[in-house]
């Protein structure tokens, strides 16, 4: 039986990974990290290379412990058999693709951690919502969850948001599966259905996320949600409505439109959008300023019909700021609110963040440097914040990799290995080549990857070891053969 302790929770009897593993205790010479034994008979050490971001089981055969890795992004023989996450133990199958440094990130919560921007633009639209809209004697129209666990069942992530089965956000290559059973959430939305089914009305949602996702400095695997939900019965929806109201229904028996879902009456679904549209217009402004251009454009999700995204105009430029839509009403059907109607939206903490205050690199998110995080401190006012980016004036340097792909090579993989092998050097990664031999049919990818650091100068030695790092990481871990 295998096992592996991560953030001192453990997953099993036989081995203790030290917490500082994938951050303090590198060996800079061998790359190496130390896994101790901690079952007493054994007595013993032994060492993996963090950098190939293996999980690790190990047997012991006359006395002496061998290694035996598996590779989470692909399916080996040997592999890993439980994980914990959370506190919590869960066995591991042929979709356990989550890595060590993805896990380092659980429990992070940066959401929570005062006077990070991160807290700043949340607390802001928390206060927001708080003060805009109050039920009776004052009390907040708007509950607020932060602190809901990021491990997810596929029922949840999926299935409750009716995400179609082949649909590709469901695959491998975009999510991070602990089992074939559950996940990291890809989305603060897989807590909708408890939350209504509970009987909330009205509620925000923040937290955690986790998507495989390319290489830049705007992605990065994990980032914060902001979700809002609002359910009406017919008394709330039309109770604003001028004249006679008493022929106006939530629902019929009608057709699909553009404009509206086969239960829904037309009326339904304008007030719901109105509501909808100026309830997230009222906190775009809060947060940019009165006078921001705002722009609607039609969209798809599989969980909101219609849908629509918000961009508005920021310094000149137009900027995509969040999804939402009127909610489906089998979900809502199948959470126990058969009489209500509801909106949803969600945007990501981050894109504001670093519109709001310029930051650069979204990798300055998760720095523990003090140059950057003092810069948020000690504001009554978010809008009184300016941020002085602390970017290495040094341009990044620029390494290329080119290998021949195995038929089931998918770029997430690859993105997720370079984030898994990276020490925080790496900005951007880019697919600039691809190539088929005219013979052989194999093709091949070549990458540019840019080394940067966020706040100072890089060395050609320390880019070159990473760089052969990542080589011999793809080569080992994604059964591609080099061309270098």
């Amino acid at each position: 039986m295998s096992s592996v302790i991560l953030h001192g929770k453990r997953c099993g009897p036989r081995i203790h990974v030290l917490s500082s593993l994938f951050l303090k205790s590198m060996n800079s010479a061998q790359n190496t990290c130390i896994l101790q034994v901690v079952k007493p008979r054994l007595n013993a050490c032994f060492y993996t290379s963090v950098t190939t971001c293996t999980l690790l089981r190990t047997t012991v055969v006359n006395g002496l412990t061998q290694k035996q890795f598996t590779s989470t992004h692909k399916n080996k023989v040997d592999r890993l058999e439980r994980v914990s996450v959370a506190g919590k133990d869960y066995d591991c199958d042929e979709w356990t693709n989550i890595t060590p440094k993805i896990l380092s990130y659980v429990g992070r919560n940066l959401h929570t951690q005062k006077d990070h921007p991160i807290y700043i633009v949340k607390e802001a639209i928390v206060q927001h919502f708080y003060s805009s809209y109050v039920k009776s004697r004052g009390v907040p129209l708007f509950a607020v969850f932060d602190n809901l666990s990021p491990v997810v069942t596929v029922k949840q992530n999926f299935d409750s948001l009716l995400t179609p089965k082949d649909h590709v956000s469901r695959n491998r290559s975009e999510n991070y599966y602990i089992n074939k059973n559950t996940v990291l959430r890809a989305h603060t939305s897989a807590h909708e259905h408890e939350l209504i089914r509970s009987g909330l009305s009205a509620f925000l949602m923040v937290g955690d996320v986790y998507r495989r996702d390319t290489i830049d400095a705007t992605h990065f695997p994990v980032f914060h949600q902001l979700e809002g939900v609002r359910l009406f019965n017919s008394q709330q929806l039309f109770s604003k409505c001028e004249g006679n109201t008493a022929d106006l229904t939530l629902f019929e028996n009608g057709q699909e439109t553009a404009d509206k879902q086969m239960c829904h009456t037309l009326e339904t679904s304008k007030l719901l959008e109105f509501n909808l549209k100026q309830t997230i217009e009222d906190c775009v402004k809060h947060l940019f300023g009165k006078d921001v251009e705002c722009k609607w454009v039609e969209a798809y999700f599989p969980f909101t019909h219609p849908s629509f995204e918000l961009e508005i105009k920021y310094n000149g430029e137009w900027i995509e700021m969040l999804g939402c839509g009127i909610l489906k009403q089998q979900i809502l059907n199948e959470a126990g609110a058969c009489d209500q109607v509801a909106w949803a939206f969600g945007l990501g903490l981050e894109r504001l963040s670093m519109k709001l205050f310029d930051i650069p690199d979204i990798r300055y998110m998760w720095t523990t440097d003090d140059s950057f995080l003092s810069q948020f401190k000690n504001h009554e006012d978010f809008k009184s914040i300016q941020f002085k980016p602390i970017l290495s004036k040094q341009p990044a340097v620029a390494n290329d990799i080119a290998f021949w792909i195995p038929n089931d090579y998918a770029m997430n993989d690859f993105y997720d290995l370079v984030r898994s092998v990276d020490d925080g050097l790496v900005q951007t990664v880019t697919l600039v080549d691809t190539f088929v031999h005219s013979e052989s049919g194999k093709q091949s990818h070549c990458y540019r990857i840019y080394y940067r650091h966020t706040s100072r100068a890089l060395t050609q030695a320390e880019v070159n070891n990473l760089h052969n790092r990542i080589k011999d990481a793809a080569e080992s871990q994604l059964n591609v053969k080099g061309r270098w």
